[in-house]
């Protein structure tokens, strides 16, 4: 998948903010399969596993039986029908998830080769924190970025200027009835 297209910029930002958010002593259960960031991030002294490959629409129980005190979901949101499903299904008291940003000048991603690499919601920052409230967390830190292309057109200059990136830390709310 990063063959020719390493995201450093994108690693580097989620790293910094990962490291404000989070303690490296706390245990991560991170959405998705083992990759060039889940490395990066025990590189870097965090305890992480990761789900199996599962179709999290459909099979949570990873989730709902992880003990980690940490989600993280990187880029995963955007390929769900249903992130709500998931956002419910999370014990861990602490997120932090990142998601594309929807651009107005482009359509939302699809591989035409990998069913798995493709988006199905490409978020405005607003939508992606109405999901996140109402799915039971109170978000806590926000950033966004741009990520540039070195192409030329107008497509390529916007994402000079467009943030494409946003990255949330949130905290599970406390039920206040019990």
């Amino acid at each position: 998948m990063y063959e020719n297209t390493y995201p450093s910029k994108r690693f580097k930002l989620t790293l910094e903010f990962l490291k404000k958010h989070v303690d490296a002593s706390e245990t991560i259960l991170d959405l998705g399969v083992e990759n060039p960031l889940t490395k990066i991030m025990k590189a870097h002294n965090f305890s992480v596993e990761n789900t199996k490959g599962e179709d999290l629409d459909i099979d949570t129980s990873t989730i709902e039986n992880s003990e980690a005190t940490v989600i993280t979901a990187f880029e995963i949101f955007e390929h769900l029908l249903s992130p709500f499903t998931v956002l419910k299904s999370i014990k861990a008291e602490k997120l932090v998830a990142s998601v594309p940003l929807r651009l107005w000048f482009s359509p939302a991603y699809r591989s035409k080769t990998d069913k798995w690499d493709r988006h199905y919601h490409e978020f405005e920052d607003w939508q992606f924190d109405w999901l996140l409230e109402k799915a039971g967390w109170e978000i806590k830190a926000t950033q966004k970025w741009t990520n540039p292309t070195k192409k030329i057109g107008l497509r390529p200059l916007l994402r000079w200027f467009t943030p494409r990136y946003y990255i949330v830390y949130a905290e599970r709310v406390k039920n206040t009835n019990s």
